[in-house]
């Protein structure tokens, strides 16, 4: 989620219209130029602005980079506009937290130098702990000629290398830029359609980091590479690759001809690749061979079937593995200049893999701790309803695994999720999508809302994220309708506020 695509178009715009997840991309932003600011208190008020999500106080947000537990805290940066609420000036924000859930702002962790190899943007990256020191490997990117250039958008004149930086404050305030690129280019003789957002991870005692790209005509891929010391790095092979569609467009990440924000790491005795490509976050689980560091894809699937994007995950203090990931507007750009803010950290989402390497998933088990007392149930003709007022709060669905069954979610009578269960097949349709579960799983839906956004897991085998909007200064009421089985049990619970004005300032736990 790092550059090119963000670059190019699918993430600095990701959504311009509320219609299509891959735009047609437009010409290539210069520096943004500061915009009024709204005033705090209005987008304090805006009750389509999330009350239990992270987000900044004000401007455009969008990946996350560099989670990390580290001296007790978990830190989370993400790439942030300083000047607006659209993608421009890519910087690092910087957030605490003592649980994941309740967060401190903190000034900028770094933003662009003048002259320097991160000139036009420091966009996204991991973070790795190395003793009482935290280094950050990120995408620099610079102004080029189409000669230099990696991002191969149609405009040609963006150069991305991989920079790092580190710091050895126990806050993670204070960093240290290494003034040059320790990856300065990329593979040679590789046609390659994009070179960003890296990843690292110590594994004995080599460093190895995986960097999102693509050859042209051929595909997506994961190029490897290793080091002793993270400053200088050698250049192995590609990890995995995948397949170009064949259908051209002027950004290859809407096409698969790029992979951006790769993650790899090892995960209940199997190893998995996460990836963002064709405007969607795939997963992969098999085998990594430790002799040849070549990996085998055994299982592959979606970890989202719509607002969520170039995601990243740490460990954190429990050894679990976390995700994070971006959920974009799906309004245009007046719209987010209008409001004053733009995007939204996903919850946290817990991962494990079975022993036949099908993806589970499931929100943070401590975010029942926002619970502020439970919704009651009103009974339909049809099944139970679950009103949850102002748009804020949490809702569970279990079915019965030979019952059918559907849960419709709506505002003011306009319907934003639909999801039926069908026994015969075990599996959930939703829009286009259907879910086939594991035969051992049940039908359970797992539902936040929050202002404007949904997070929605269903059979803790898969996200579905949505968006919705409304005018006015007021939220409207959300109804959960279970109907078809009277054996389905739904429980609801209103959420307490990480922040007493919608700021996410400095509230903790």
């Amino acid at each position: 989620m790092k550059h090119s695509a963000r670059l190019s178009s699918n993430r600095r715009q990701f959504l311009a219209t509320a219609a299509a997840f891959a735009l047609a991309p437009r010409a290539l932003l210069a520096k943004s130029n500061p915009v009024a600011a709204r005033p705090a208190a209005e987008i304090a008020n805006d009750p389509r602005r999330p009350q239990f999500h992270l987000l900044p106080a004000k401007n455009w947000m969008n990946d996350p980079n560099g989670p990390i537990f580290f001296n007790g805290k978990y830190h989370m940066f993400f790439q942030y506009n300083p000047h607006a609420a659209v993608w421009g000036d890519m910087s690092w924000y910087h957030s605490v937290s003592p649980d994941m859930l309740h967060w401190t702002h903190l000034p900028l962790a770094f933003e662009p130098t003048a002259g320097g190899p991160d000139a036009f943007g420091c966009f996204s990256g991991s973070a790795i702990a190395v003793g009482k020191r935290v280094y950050v490997v990120y995408t620099g990117v610079v102004e080029s000629t189409p000669d230099k250039a990696t991002i191969r958008d149609g405009s040609d004149k963006l150069r991305e290398s991989q920079c790092l930086v580190f710091s050895d404050d126990p806050n993670l305030i204070h960093w240290t830029k290494v003034p040059k690129p320790v990856v300065p280019l990329p593979p040679e003789g590789l046609a390659i359609t994009g070179f960003r957002d890296p990843s690292a991870w110590r594994q004995d005692d080599t460093y190895y980091m995986t960097v999102g790209s693509g050859v042209a005509r051929l595909g997506g891929c994961v190029l490897l590479y290793r080091s002793k010391d993270l400053n200088t790095w050698e250049y192995l092979h590609p990890l995995t690759s995948g397949t170009w569609n064949g259908k051209k467009t002027p950004n290859p990440c809407d096409d698969g001809e790029m992979w951006e924000c790769p993650e790899f790491f090892a995960l209940d005795g199997m190893h998995v690749l996460i990836y963002s490509t064709l405007g969607k976050v795939f997963w992969q689980s098999g085998q990594l061979d430790a002799s040849t560091m070549k990996f085998t894809p055994l299982k592959t699937g979606l970890l989202d079937l719509d607002a969520f994007y170039a995601p990243k995950t740490q460990l954190d203090a429990k050894g679990r593995r976390i995700l994070w990931g971006w959920i974009p507007e799906r309004r245009n750009d007046a719209a987010m200049l209008e409001a004053g803010w733009s995007g939204i950290m996903s919850l946290p989402r817990v991962m494990h893999v079975d022993s036949d390497g099908t993806l589970r998933l499931q929100v943070l088990p401590e975010t029942a701790t926002l619970r502020a007392g439970t919704v009651p149930s009103q009974e339909t003709r049809a099944g139970v309803l679950k009103t949850l007022r102002k748009a804020s709060g949490e809702v569970t669905c279990v079915g019965r695994g030979d019952k059918s069954f559907e849960v419709s979610i709506s505002a003011d009578d306009a319907e934003i999720i639909r999801v039926s269960y069908s026994p015969e097949k075990h599996s959930f349709l939703t829009d286009e999508h259907e879910i086939v579960l594991e035969p051992h799983d049940q039908p359970t839906l797992h539902a936040f809302v929050d202002g404007s956004v949904i997070e929605l897991i269903l059979g803790d085998r898969i996200g579905y994220t949505k968006r919705f909007y409304y005018e006015g200064l007021t939220a409207p009421d959300i109804r959960v309708h279970a109907t078809g089985n009277d054996e389905v049990t739904m429980n609801a619970w209103k959420i307490e506020p990480i922040s007493s004005n919608r700021l996410t300032t400095a509230r903790t736990a």
